[in-house]
C-alpha cells in the first residue's frame, strides 16, 4: 500500500470501527471509518481505499449489497466482511462473490492484519491485470527470484494450474509453499472462486474435521449452532490444506473419501454436500517416508501428490538473495517510515555466505530488524547470529523482541539530541524518519517526552 492510499472501515458499531481503525494504524498504515454505506461512498476516501473491511449488517443497505454495487460499477477493491453472526451463511454468499475473507466477532488484531495483507496482494495482482491473463506472470506477485531452480518450478506451476489437478508442494519451511499455492489458484481457472486456507497443525486433531467438514447444532458439547466447514466456503474455488503432515490418522480416510467422490457431510450430519473444490496441499515433511513408516495413509498419499511440487531451498538459489534483500528493505523501509536507498555491497555479500536454515522467511525477518535499527539510507545487515554493532550500539538482545529494540534505539537518538524531533540535526532526521511518522511511533511504543529538567 503507497502513502496515498488507506484502509476504509464501514462498520455502524462505534466501538467495533475505532478498533479496528486503531489496529490499522498500529501497523502505520492509514485508516478511516464510517457509519454507513452512504457516508463512504461519498466520501473522497473511497477513491484512494487500498482495502474495505465492512459489516455485514448496516443500517441503510447490506454490506453485501454494498459489494455487488462495487462490483457492478467495475470498482475491483479487496473487500473483508466482519459478521456477529455463528451460521455464517452471508459470509459463504460473500467469498463466492469475490470478498477476498471474513472475520466473526469477535475476532483479534492478529486476523484482521493477516487479512488486510492478503487483500494488499490481491489488490497489487489485479493492477497488473491479474485474473484477465492466464498466462500472465502477475500471478507470481511477491514471489522474487529468477534462478533456474525457482524458474523451473514456476513452469510447473503454469502448466498444472488451468488444470484441475491435485497439488502436493513440498519444502522445507520458510519456502514461500503458500505464495505458490496462490500462484496455482490465480492462474487456474477458479481464480474468480475463493483460496480458502487452513493449518492442519494449528488446529488440534478432533476440532480439524469440524474445521474442515462443518459440523450441524448439538453435534458435540459447545456446538450450539451449525457450523460451514472450509470446504464449503472454498466451493468453486481452492482449499490449501498447510502442513498437511500433521493431520491425525483417524481423519485421513475422510479427507480421502473428499478427494475421491467430491463429497461429505458435517460432524453430526446425515446429508451429503457435494465438493466442487480444487486441493493443493504443503508439507515440509517427507510423505513418502510418513506412508512407508504408516505414519500417513498410503493411498491418501499418492491421491495428494497427483502433481507434486518441490521448492528449492535459498541455500541452493543463492543468486536471488540480493533481489529479496532489496524486496525486503523496500516494503519493511515504506511500513515503518523510512528511507533505505542502497544495501551495503559487503551486506550482500555476507548474506550470499549464509546457509539460511530458515530460508526466506528468515531472511525477511535479518533484513527487516536491519531496517528497524537503520540510522541512514545506507543499509547495513548483519549476518544472523552476529551482534548488530555496526547499526546500533549497546542495542538490547534480540529476545527481548523488535518492539523494544525499537524503543530502546529510538529513546537513544533522542537523548542524544536533546529530544529535539524536528530539523536537520534533530531526532526524526538522525532515524531517516519523518516528524510525523516519527511522533506515530513514539505514541506506539509509549514513549514520552520527560519534564525539562529530568532530560
Amino acid at each position: 500500500m503507497n502513502r496515498s492510499e488507506c484502509v476504509c472501515v464501514v462498520d455502524d458499531d462505534i466501538s467495533v470501527r475505532e478498533a479496528i481503525v486503531a489496529a490499522v494504524r498500529a501497523e502505520g498504515w492509514d485508516a478511516s471509518g464510517f457509519s454507513s454505506a452512504k457516508d463512504f461512498l461519498s466520501h473522497p476516501a473511497r477513491q484512494n481505499a487500498a482495502c474495505l473491511v465492512l459489516d455485514v449488517d448496516l443500517p441503510d443497505i447490506s454490506g453485501l449489497a454494498l459489494q455487488s454495487q462495487l462490483q457492478a460499477a467495475d470498482d475491483r477493491l479487496p473487500i473483508i466482511f466482519v459478521t456477529g453472526f455463528g451460521d455464517i451463511p452471508m459470509s459463504v454468499r460473500a467469498i463466492k462473490a469475490g470478498a477476498v475473507d471474513f472475520l466473526t466477532k469477535p475476532f483479534d488484531a492478529g486476523e484482521l492484519i493477516d487479512a488486510i495483507r492478503r487483500a494488499f496482494g490481491i489488490k497489487a495482482m489485479l493492477a497488473q491485470g491479474e485474473g484477465q491473463n492466464a498466462e500472465g506472470s502477475s500471478a507470481f506477485d511477491g514471489i522474487i527470484g529468477a534462478s533456474a531452480p525457482l524458474q523451473h518450478v514456476l513452469g510447473h506451476i503454469k502448466r498444472v494450474a488451468p488444470t484441475d489437478t491435485t497439488v502436493l508442494i513440498q519444502g522445507e519451511t520458510g519456502t514461500g509453499k503458500e505464495r505458490l499455492a496462490r500462484a496455482v489458484h490465480a492462474l487456474s481457472a477458479r481464480r474468480n472462486g475463493p483460496f480458502i486456507r487452513v493449518n492442519c497443525a494449528s488446529i488440534p486433531g478432533p476440532l480439524l474435521e469440524s474445521e474442515l467438514m462443518g459440523h450441524e447444532k448439538g453435534a458435540f458439547t459447545g456446538a450450539l449452532a451449525r457450523r460451514v466447514g472450509r470446504f464449503e466456503l472454498a466451493d468453486g474455488g481452492t482449499i490449501f490444506l498447510d502442513e498437511i503432515g500433521e493431520m491425525a490418522l483417524e481423519l485421513q480416510p475422510k479427507l480421502l473419501r473428499l478427494l475421491q467422490e467430491k463429497e461429505f457431510e458435517r460432524v453430526g450430519g446425515s446429508r451429503t454436500i457435494r465438493a466442487d473444490v480444487r486441493v493443493v496441499a504443503a508439507t515440509n515433511r517427507d510423505l513418502r517416508k510418513m506412508a512407508e513408516e504408516r505414519t500417513f495413509r498410503e493411498d491418501l498419499y499418492y491421491r495428494l501428490s497427483a502433481f507434486p511440487i518441490t521448492v528449492p531451498p535459498l541455500r541452493h538459489r543463492r543468486e536471488d538473495i540480493e533481489a529479496l534483500m532489496h524486496h525486503f528493505a523496500a516494503t519493511c523501509a515504506a511500513r515503518v517510515g523510512k528511507r533505505i536507498e542502497a544495501i551495503a555491497p559487503e551486506s550482500v555479500h555476507r548474506m550470499g555466505r549464509y546457509d539460511w536454515p530458515g530460508n526466506i522467511r528468515e531472511l525477511q525477518n535479518v533484513v527487516e530488524r536491519a531496517v528497524i535499527l537503520a540510522q541512514g539510507p545506507t543499509l547495513d545487515v548483519p549476518a544472523p547470529g552476529e551482534p548488530a554493532s555496526s547499526i546500533v550500539e549497546d542495542s538490547p538482545p534480540l529476545s527481548q523482541g523488535l518492539a523494544d529494540v525499537s524503543r530502546a534505539h529510538i529513546l537513544r537518538v533522542l537523548d542524544e539530541t536533546n529530544w529535539v524531533i524536528a530539523g536537520p540535526n534533530g531526532a526524526a532526521a538522525r532515524l531517516a524518519m519523518n516528524r510525523s511518522t516519527l511522533n506515530f511511533r513514539m505514541k506506539k511504543l509509549g514513549i514520552v517526552r520527560p519534564p525539562r529538567g529530568e532530560r
